[in-house]
């Protein structure tokens, strides 16, 4: 079975309403093992385990945030060695456009390496219906194409 690792920061309610959407959307898939954890609960192990991943994070000051960077600050270097080329999905909580929280998680996956699969999704603003769901179609997205061989 695939396991699908969802990684996400939240100081604000938006942020983890949106994981949550993400996390309905993942868990249609019944074929799929998912972890649902903070940034700052998450480590080299989760990554060692999945087979995907999709990141959530608000964009601070027009950067993902700082709970977000740690996550990649403690993982970077020890996931060097595994090459892990895993796909990865990416949510963020806007109040600008959002692009630059996009532009630096790609700069530093990319390193790991790790390939993003599908487009943001970018939530600017309050989150409403529509963009909850976008969030549960990038869930079920990443677990469909897991399940199925896709990533």
């Amino acid at each position: 079975m695939p396991h699908l690792l969802i990684v996400y920061h939240s100081q604000s309610d938006k942020t983890a309403r949106m994981a949550s959407s993400v996390l309905a959307g993942a868990r249609q898939e019944k074929d799929v093992d998912i972890r649902f954890k903070t940034a700052f609960t998450s480590g080299l192990e989760d990554l060692l385990w999945a087979n995907g991943i999709i990141f959530g994070t608000p964009e601070n000051f027009g950067y993902m945030s700082g709970a977000l960077k740690d996550f990649f600050d403690r993982t970077f270097y020890p996931a060097e060695p595994h090459q892990l080329n895993l796909p990865y999905a990416l949510f963020v909580g806007a109040g600008n456009d959002g692009t630059g929280a996009v532009r630096e998680v790609d700069r530093i996956a990319a390193g790991y390496p790790l390939r993003r699969v599908t487009e943001p999704v970018i939530v600017v603003g309050e989150l409403d219906e529509d963009g909850a769901q976008r969030c549960r179609d990038l869930g079920l997205a990443m677990a469909a194409g897991l399940a199925l061989g896709i990533y």
